[in-house]
């Protein structure tokens, strides 16, 4: 009986302990255990489908654990893109995104989230985080982009700050992370923040009215949605694709 106290003693500051997080050497983020919500695992494609779809289109598969859009798959009808995805087993509303993607040279993606269906594509409602082969798009289209049109954008509304952004080349793996919040919304590229803002506020309004999404009323209003993946007709690959509600 003398050693009872001390055994409660023990007891009470091991249930003090901090929940074990593991962090990734590589990408800086911290995970406290059962926080995060896997979308793509690398085994499994359940929870993905077509968007306005019921299953998803024969060109996304897995290969090698990676979620990959195969234009090999493709007919000639389909080489305009439009094969884009969502998870659809949840919606999200304050959250933060995080996954690895790389794309070929001219290659041209996009990560979409507070998607709803009902409309010709996502990008008419849902806003955007840019992917795109930044360093050989131009030449290879013989055309000239905007900033708002490059890797790590709020497509068509927010520049990513170019001292911060770490491009990399065609082919290699980048890491993406998009926060969500209704004070804030953050963009992130291989490490660091490359856009901020505040969504609804009034200059994301005025950016909306005199912009590309000016005929588009319902752009952006929601406030809860699908992730989605956008199909711009080149090759893709994603892969340890997750997500935490904030």
């Amino acid at each position: 009986m003398k050693y009872f106290p001390t055994i409660l003693l023990l007891v009470f500051f091991s249930c003090q302990t901090e929940p074990k997080t593991n962090t990734d050497s590589k990408t800086g983020n911290s995970e406290t255990k059962g926080e995060w919500i896997a979308l793509f695992d690398g085994t499994t494609t359940d929870g993905w489908r077509a968007y306005n779809g019921e299953s998803l289109p024969s060109q996304w598969v897995i290969q090698d654990g990676t979620l990959t859009f195969d234009t090999e798959k493709r007919t000639e009808a389909e080489r305009k893109g439009g094969k884009d995805i969502i998870y659809a087993a949840e919606e999200f509303e304050n959250f933060e995104l995080y996954l690895e993607w790389k794309i070929p040279e001219g290659g041209n993606s996009g990560i979409f989230y507070h998607a709803k269906e009902g409309y010709p594509g996502p990008y008419e409602v849902s806003p955007e985080y840019q992917l795109l082969d930044d360093l050989k798009w131009e030449e290879i289209n013989n055309a000239k982009l905007e900033e708002w049109q490059k890797t790590g954008a709020d497509y068509a509304m927010y520049t990513p700050n170019v001292a911060q952004k770490i491009v990399k080349p065609a082919g290699e793996w980048n890491t993406s992370k998009i926060r969500f919040t209704t004070e804030l919304v953050e963009h992130w590229l291989n490490g660091k923040k490359v856009v901020s803002f505040v969504p609804w506020s009034d200059d994301w309004k005025e950016r909306k009215q005199k912009g590309k999404w000016k005929d588009f009323p319902d752009y952006g209003k929601f406030k809860k949605g699908y992730i989605g993946l956008q199909d711009h007709d080149s090759p893709l690959w994603f892969k340890n694709i997750k997500i935490k509600k904030l």
